[in-house]
């Protein structure tokens, strides 16, 4: 997995661009995040960049756009296998985190793509907000946008990361959501599907791009709210 940032410093506010697009997607296919100034949600699939807008809107990522924090991996060695009957976002988690603990996976980080149909998709994007040490929850607050996207075909991406990780990233599984027509998408709360295939693959080795930004050691990082972390998680 190779990550950058952390989730403990964009929850305290931590929003400047680490490295960009164009060096993001060269160490891994598939994964999410957000941009500079919490500009949209982030989705990676098939080694392209996807920024969802505040109306569900998705479009491509240019090369040069910043990041402050994502989570990408490549799909190698993945396990693949079919879903079927209806799944919402609790019962969907529960099954793969039963397929991790089949593979003995609990412990590990994990990337998958799950490509499925939708009767409902629930989800969120935001506009940017330029301000520091202002906690991502706050800027949510001003800035999010709430939407669902109906009968529709595209792909889950997300990440696993165990509960010793958390703050590094958000313990369990966080994802995110484009159609295949990539053009509508966003930060996924909430699902309502009737089928799906999925990709998971497993990883037991992280590397965190750090920002070299003197700024970034003013923030406790240690101070991060786990509650405002799952709240902001859960839409």
């Amino acid at each position: 997995m190779f990550q950058v940032s952390t989730l403990q410093s964009l929850a305290l506010g931590y929003t400047r661009a680490v490295m960009t697009v164009g060096g993001l997607i060269q160490h891994g296919e598939t994964g999410l995040g957000t941009f500079e100034d919490v500009n949209g949600e982030m989705i990676v699939i098939d080694g392209k960049c996807y920024r969802a807008m505040d109306d569900g809107r998705v479009t491509e990522a240019g090369d040069e756009r910043g990041v402050p924090f994502a989570s990408v991996a490549y799909m190698d060695n993945c396990r693949e296998f079919e879903l079927s009957g209806d799944y919402t976002m609790e019962s969907l988690k529960a099954e793969l985190n039963n397929r991790i603990e089949e593979d003995f996976g609990l412990n590990s980080m994990h990337v998958i793509q799950v490509h499925g149909t939708f009767e409902k998709i629930y989800a969120r994007s935001e506009l940017p907000y330029r301000a520091h040490h202002v906690t991502l929850k706050d800027m949510l607050d001003i800035t999010q946008t709430s939407f669902e996207f109906s009968n529709i075909t595209g792909s889950l991406v997300g990440v696993y990361y165990p509960d010793y990780m958390d703050g590094i990233n958000a313990a369990g599984w966080h994802l995110h959501f484009v159609n295949d027509e990539r053009n509508k998408g966003g930060h996924v709360y909430e699902i309502k599907m009737t089928s799906g295939k999925v990709r998971l693959a497993k990883k037991t080795r992280i590397d965190i791009q750090l920002p070299k930004d003197p700024a970034f050691d003013t923030y406790s990082l240690k101070s991060a709210s786990k509650d405002e972390i799952k709240k902001v998680e859960q839409g």
